[in-house]
């Protein structure tokens, strides 16, 4: 029987449900209410009636009443008859049960069961529910609240929840079957953990709830709860809860807000202070994640704890966070650590705890690094224990060691505690160098760190600000701006483009330093891109020798960008390994070529251009690649060949072999190159021809006539040689002798110094011919051309002293060959003079050196005799029984 009744029950309860409107649904709260059921003869005591029914109704109206017959015989409820209970909400706040908002007709907030329990006994539950922080969970925790004898009865409780779409276009209450049932977890002893999934999309529309409670042997049915997620939310406890003392000595909470929480929250923070002389506890609400608390002392310990609600509107307080310790050390230094940049001025203050006693801040000294003690004029009194030093245009820190600061201690008159603050000066002073590319489409900045001291943990980071038109005059650091990507290149340097750029618009740009100890900012520039162009390099650049002119012309292009005037500039020199450049500045924009001088016309030349703007803005552009002079004939030949003549054959015969020797011109004299020569012969008889030896530089003709001369021309590409030497071979003139005399001296075995005398002559004397050959070897003559003023020569060749040496002196006359002097030895009678005169320069000088070198050690060697002598000799004006003796009179010994 039983078993029927029962079932009847699980068949009405949704139906139950159902019938309950929204306007009846009780409106769950973010506090802790209760559910409670009462058959309708309860006393007070049991239960509190629901406002508007009185102790003699046995039932409500039919509409809300179910009947549930149990057995009489049953085990546990055997002396229970037939009982209506009615269930209704109530908050702790309000002793009397909920009514429905409009509570028509004078009806109760109440659902009905019937079931046979203790007629005089009622049945309590607490309820609290809530949105979970992750906005995914809509959580309610039952609680058993009966009384003994079924305290421990086992609970079954199902938690049953409809979503409806659109509230408001259903007049009617949802139909049956569309509730969802959840089975709630009881694990917990006398509380069960009901969990409704929520959809995002659903936080903020209406969630429908009833209980179904089961109970020992006994089903409870609560009324319609309604609700809605989004103003139930439960936050997760706050995070990352840390202390710290900030800058002006306070004591900073800070922390961290939960994820996932669509509104701002409000917290709730309490902590407590315990210190030799202080104990206070706090409690504050604020809406930031931190809370600054004043008036921390050395020594102290602060316990905290924080949590959080929704700031507007409806919400939960959530979890208190796990408690977090901070201690103070037994000085203070706030701040702990500075930053700063040079040039600044930075103060520290200091509270100093001794032997449980706060030392009085005028008898407070400050040191730096333990080995100056900065002056009292940098000190001021804050208040009674706390004292503060300030710096002045500091300098940069300089490194010891692995230590990058410089340590600040806070001392007592006779004492230092061994803790210290930092105190970090860097040069922020980093220059930012950028150029716009010649296609005016980017911007290259660079920026070097070797000029600052690197900081562990610090990161540098570029930042700007573009205006819209061209800078202002003193460039400022603006609290907005964009940073900027920058790459380390292989030279150090880190590079960040802008592209695409405004060329008329101001880039005010700095390098920011961030550090865990805060930021520095380097001096702000501004640049405009349009002043910064490096324009492309010339075009087409060419080099030539003119010919005909003989100098060096260069030509080019101008590019294309940027549209300003341009000036260039040129810088030439002989292609080589190293080249030794040469400077040539253009100012007419306009020009597209120069000519230079240049000293060798026959020389390869290397030539680059590079342009600039005229006004002085912008940066040089690279150098243009090199161009090269082809070497060419420029004119003809500034002169012939220098030549001298063999001659052979039989002297008693007029008819001679005669073999000329040419010299090669060199290129500064061929301009610059020689094709052939070419020899002209005019004899007495005015016989006159040409002979085109080619290149070669030995040629024989036959000498028959009284007079003959010979005149050789170089010939190149434009044409043959102006200036050149002639030769005239003269029988006549071969027996006329203005050599006197010729010696020779052999300086060294590199150098001969031939001298001669010559006699009066009334021919015109052109130059000398000097002749030399070693007797011994059949090399060939060799030969030079001298001045006809010269009367003393230094040949310079390679002489072995004990060979015989042959030299011979020809005067050229402009009527022909002199007759020579020859020589075949070396001069005896002076060799020895000159010997010993070249002897003379080497010993004198080293009798010289020696002699001072020996007056020294004698004057050194007198001092040390006189030291060594007089030592041990007393001065007798220091003895006892001279005193008072006039040592400088003389007396007669008798």
């Amino acid at each position: 029987m039983i078993c029927q009744k029962f079932c009847v029950v699980l068949l009405h309860w949704e139906f139950i449900c159902v019938i309950t409107a929204f306007n009846l649904s009780y409106p769950i709260t973010p506090w802790r209410f209760k559910l409670s059921c009462m058959p309708p003869n309860s006393t007070y005591d049991y239960f509190l009636l629901p406002a508007g029914l009185s102790k003699n109704t046995s039932n409500l109206n039919g509409h809300y009443e179910t009947a549930v017959e149990f057995n009489s015989s049953d085990t546990h409820f055997s002396n229970l008859s037939k009982t209506t209970f009615h269930c209704c909400f109530r908050s702790e706040q309000d002793r009397n049960c909920s009514l429905c908002a409009d509570n028509i007709e004078g009806k109760t907030f109440v659902s009905t069961v019937n079931s046979s329990v203790f007629q005089q006994m009622g049945a309590n539950w607490n309820i609290q529910c809530w949105l979970k922080g992750d906005l995914k969970l809509f959580i309610c925790y039952v609680e058993s609240l009966f009384k003994n004898p079924f305290k421990n009865y086992k609970h079954k409780v199902h938690l049953l929840y409809v979503l409806p779409e659109v509230l408001e276009d259903s007049p009617l209450v949802p139909q049956k079957g569309s509730f969802q049932m959840v089975h709630c977890n009881c694990s917990v002893h006398e509380r069960c953990e009901c969990l409704v999934p929520v959809p995002t999309a659903k936080l903020n529309d209406t969630l429908l709830m009833c209980l179904k409670i089961t109970s020992g042997g006994v089903i409870f049915q609560s009324p319609l709860m309604s609700v809605q997620p989004i103003n139930m939310v439960k936050p997760d406890p706050p995070l990352g809860l840390r202390m710290e003392i900030t800058d002006d000595g306070n004591l900073k909470i800070s922390w961290s807000s939960p994820p996932l929480v669509p509104f701002p929250l409000q917290y709730e923070v309490k902590y407590s202070e315990n210190s030799t002389t202080v104990i206070r506890e706090a409690d504050k609400i604020v809406s930031a994640t931190s809370l600054l608390v004043d008036g921390i002392l050395p020594g102290s310990s602060y316990e905290v704890q924080v949590r959080g609600k929704r700031l507007d509107g409806p919400g939960i307080w959530s979890d208190w966070s796990t408690p977090h310790v901070f201690t103070t050390q037994d000085v203070i230094y706030f701040p702990p650590k500075i930053l700063t940049s040079v040039g600044s001025n930075v103060s520290f203050h200091c509270i100093y705890k001794n032997e449980n006693k706060i030392v009085s801040s005028k008898k407070i000294v400050w040191w730096m690094n333990l080995a100056e003690k900065i002056p009292q004029s940098q000190y001021d009194v804050v208040s009674d224990h706390v004292s503060k030093v300030t710096f002045f245009n500091l300098n940069e820190t300089k490194p010891r060691g692995k230590f990058t600061y410089d340590a600040v201690y806070c001392c007592n008159e006779h004492e230092c505690h061994h803790r210290y603050a930092e105190l970090y000066v860097i040069d922020v002073n980093i220059n930012i160098s950028c150029e716009t590319d010649g296609h005016l489409t980017k911007m290259t900045c660079r920026w070097s760190t070797n000029t600052i001291q690197s900081l562990a943990g610090s990161t540098l980071q570029l930042r700007y600000r573009r205006s819209s038109l061209y800078c202002f005059d003193i460039p400022s650091i603006h609290r907005i701006s964009k940073p900027k990507d920058c790459y380390l290149q292989s030279d150090g340097f880190y590079e960040c483009v802008f592209q695409p750029i405004f060329l008329l618009s101001g880039y005010t740009m700095w390098i920011r330093i961030n550090h865990p100890l805060g930021s520095l900012d380097s001096p702000p520039t501004c640049v405009l891109p349009d002043s910064v162009v490096k324009p492309l390099p010339p075009s087409s650049v060419k080099a030539e020798i003119i010919k005909n002119i003989g100098l060096l012309k260069i030509s080019w292009e101008k590019p294309v960008f940027p549209e300003n005037n341009l000036q260039f500039q040129i810088r030439y020199g002989l292609s080589g390994k190293e080249i030794q450049w040469k400077m040539y500045d253009v100012y007419d924009a306009k020009s597209k070529s120069v000519s230079l001088p240049v000293p060798d016309l026959c020389a390869v030349y290397a030539v680059q251009v590079r342009c600039k703007r005229s006004d002085g803005l912008g940066l040089w552009s690279n150098w243009s690649n090199p161009a090269y002079t082809v070497v060419m004939d420029i004119k003809v030949p500034m002169r012939g060949p220098e030549f001298w003549r063999i001659i052979n054959g039989d002297t008693m015969k007029k008819e001679k072999n005669v073999t000329l020797l040419l010299k090669p011109l060199m290129k500064n004299d061929s301009l610059c190159s020689v094709q052939r020569y070419v020899i002209n012969h005019h004899t007495s008889c005015n016989g006159t021809w040409s002979e085109d030896v080619g290149n070669h530089t030995k040629f024989t003709f036959l000498w028959t006539e009284q007079a003959h001369t010979v005149t050789v021309l170089a010939i190149n590409s434009i044409g043959a040689s102006v200036a050149n030497f002639n030769l005239t071979f003269s029988w006549p003139m071969s027996k006329v002798n203005i050599v006197q005399s010729l010696s020779a001296y052999p300086l060294n075995s590199s150098c001969v110094i031939l001298s001669w005398i010559l006699s009066p002559s009334d021919y015109k004397l052109m130059y000398f011919i000097i002749e030399w050959k070693n007797l011994n070897e059949d090399g060939e003559i060799k030969w030079l051309r001298i001045s006809s003023s010269v009367k003393k020569y230094y040949i310079h060749d390679h002489f072995i002293p004990i060979e015989k040496y042959q030299f011979s002196l020809y005067p050229i006359f402009m009527e022909g060959v002199g007759k020579p002097k020859i020589i075949n030895s070396f001069t005896q009678d002076n060799t020895e003079k000159h010997q010993n005169d070249a002897g003379l320069y080497v010993i004198v000088p080293v009798i010289i050196s020696s002699s001072i070198l020996l007056l020294g050690t004698l004057l050194i060697s007198h001092q040390r005799m006189k030291k060594l002598f007089w030592e041990d000799v007393p001065n007798p004006k220091n003895c006892s029984w001279a005193q008072g003796l006039n040592f400088q009179k003389r007396t007669d010994i008798l």
